[in-house]
């Protein structure tokens, strides 16, 4: 497919624009304090210009698509392989210019920023290095995961332009609907780039093993057999279009209708021929490059060079201490037989703590898991000097998707607080949610996690709001997990408490699968099994999970390195500084520092919080 990306002219200009921005930061023994600040600073906003322009739907999301961005509003992100080209040949130059900045004299602020960018473009430009698949580190977005695949059940257009669409792009002004026709066109166009990844990737051995493929044609197939009318992303743009009084209300259907279905279609057939001689190898060790790809997926997710081995051995050790945790309070619920995993899993199946699988009992759901973000809101001034608004809404994971969705996650709200942050949970199957669990996914994902966490990111500069690393973010949730067990949300909950204990064993056990499936050759249905049989998970959950890691290599071990690294930063500051340490300074100085190597980690929290 022909795009604008891949003309020479364009070519021409960013490069040339690269190679000016590189000539203009080059060091001068001669440069003052001030003029060394003026070239990182420049470096910077270059580089954060390069990142809007390259993922506009971050710009929408983060509520910056106006002034000087504002055409970034009617701009969806070029999946193109010509576009992957470009952002391949500028992530080297910009690495190369940021190498060369001169570093004394800088605050220790620009130094931080500088470290991060730096940071990130050599996991770019070693994730680049593989020619397939979806380099994800600069897309704010979805930089908490890498695939291999540019197309999978969790990953691509069609997972995530409609729900960008329908929940990020607000209709409220005649120029909002003609921009959201705009990317809806796109949307096809985007769809068929994807497509031609899929063929191009095919052609080099790069496919989805068979399991994913049946899932992912059969969301195309759910999605494509529904009557366009009733597609969410043509309701929300009709409802848009009557509210603002826009001249082409039922545009978006015939969008939809000539050009996005088609396209869909077309990526149906080509996954539909790929599935013929998919592999059923759950790994990514069965690709070209396999092992070298999840060393550096590895790396990216974790930002340790850990090996597979020690992070395999990381998990069963954290799972044993774990569930020595768990044996008394399981005992004082009268469940003394069996092991702690089985235990659990007969927890889980008492009705006392389910919801009925029904419409009402998804509804009680969603209002059991407002009352607890309504009583942790309360919490927040016992473990932090600095507040934030923490604004979010709770919300069903669209049904389209369910199936190959997450079980729960969250989506940042805008910076400027018009748009919430939304925390979504999947409700394909409510047992999968016994009350007990909810609380620590809960406080994981809104409050004091991934929201809560996400607003103090928007007090940094703009390069660090869109620079996250996953162990980072993914860690400070379960820290955040932590600290409402801390602050007493337990206190008369026993039962709850063991749901945030499963919570981190779960994760725990995601170190284990995760190298297991990708390092040491298991297979999906060995996965499933020792997943379900040491924590005590459904099937259906864990099933889903495994999944995810096949298509996210890596990204599952994020989670308790990250948090691993904060308590062992949290226990040195408290030793070094003894009396003088405080809690709640602590969890500020934390969570302002924002999104670092965990390598760095430790010296920039104690510099806030010696400053």
């Amino acid at each position: 497919m022909t795009r604008d990306a891949a003309s020479p002219t364009r070519r021409q200009l960013l490069t040339g624009t690269a190679s000016l921005a590189m000539s203009a930061l080059a060091p001068s023994a001669l440069a003052t304090a001030g003029e060394v600040t003026i070239r990182a600073q420049t470096f910077l906003d270059h580089l954060t210009d390069r990142i809007l322009a390259w993922y506009p739907e971050n710009a929408t999301q983060l509520g910056i698509d106006t002034g000087r961005h504002a055409g970034l509003r009617a701009k969806l992100a070029d999946r193109s392989l010509a576009g992957i080209e470009v952002q391949r040949g500028v992530v080297k130059e910009q690495l190369a210019a940021v190498k060369a900045l001169e570093r004394n004299g800088l605050s220790a602020e620009m130094q931080a920023n500088l470290e991060v960018a730096q940071a990130t473009l050599e996991l770019s430009a070693t994730g680049h290095g593989f020619r397939f698949g979806d380099m994800a580190l600069l897309n704010q977005s979805y930089s908490y995961r890498n695939s291999p695949y540019a197309v999978a059940q969790n990953i691509g257009a069609f997972v995530e332009v409609p729900d960008f669409l329908t929940s990020q792009h607000k209709i409220e002004a005649q120029e909002d609907a003609d921009s959201y026709l705009s990317r809806l066109t796109q949307y096809a166009v985007v769809l068929d780039a994807e497509t031609e990844r899929l063929r191009v990737e095919g052609g080099q051995g790069v496919t989805l093993p068979g399991f994913l493929l049946d899932k992912a044609i059969g969301q195309f197939t759910r999605t494509t057999a529904a009557p366009v009318a009733e597609w969410e992303i043509v309701k929300h743009f009709e409802a848009g279009a009557k509210q603002v009084g826009h001249a082409r209300p039922g545009e978006a259907l015939s969008i939809v209708t000539d050009k996005v279905l088609p396209a869909l279609k077309r990526q149906q057939a080509v996954m539909e021929e790929q599935r013929r001689t998919a592999r059923g190898e759950a790994g990514v060790w069965a690709l070209p490059q396999g092992a070298d790809y999840y060393a550096w997926a590895l790396s990216a997710a974790t930002t340790t060079t850990l090996s597979p081995d020690e992070v395999h051995a990381m998990g069963l050790e954290q799972l044993k201490m774990l569930q020595s945790c768990m044996e008394p309070l399981l005992r004082a619920q009268g469940l003394t037989q069996g092991t702690v995993g089985e235990r659990m899993a007969a927890l889980g199946k008492d009705p006392r703590y389910l919801w009925p699988n029904d419409e009402k009992g998804r509804a009680d759901l969603l209002a059991y898991i407002n009352g607890l973000v309504d009583d942790i809101r309360t919490r927040m001034p016992q473990a932090f000097t600095v507040l934030v608004p923490g604004r979010l809404v709770v919300k069903r994971v669209p049904v389209s998707i369910e199936a190959g969705a997450p079980g729960g996650y969250a989506s940042a709200g805008s910076m400027d607080g018009s748009q919430p942050g939304s925390y979504y949970i999947n409700l394909r199957d409510t047992t999968i949610w016994p009350r007990h669990a909810l609380p620590t996914l809960s406080y994981h994902e809104g409050i004091p996690g991934h929201i809560w966490q996400g607003e103090y990111s928007y007090k940094l500069p703009l390069i660090r709001t869109l620079l996250a690393y996953s162990a980072y973010t993914e860690g400070w949730a379960l820290y955040a997990e932590q600290l409402a067990d801390e602050l007493g949300v337990y206190k008369e909950d026993p039962v709850g408490q063991l749901g945030y204990l499963q919570s981190m064993a779960f994760r725990a056990c995601r170190l284990v699968v995760d190298t297991g499936i990708h390092a040491k050759r298991w297979t999906r249905e060995q996965a499933i099994d020792w997943f379900a049989t040491n924590n005590g998970s459904t099937r259906t959950q864990v099933t889903g999970e495994v999944d995810r890691y096949c298509s996210w290599p890596g990204q599952a071990c994020a989670y308790k390195i990250g948090h691993t690294a904060i308590n062992r930063v949290r226990d040195n500051l408290k030793a070094k500084l003894g009396v003088k340490y405080d809690f709640r300074r602590f969890n500020d100085a934390l969570v302002m520092t924002g999104n670092v190597p965990l390598s760095r980690l430790e010296a920039l929290v104690e510099g806030r919080l010696t400053a």
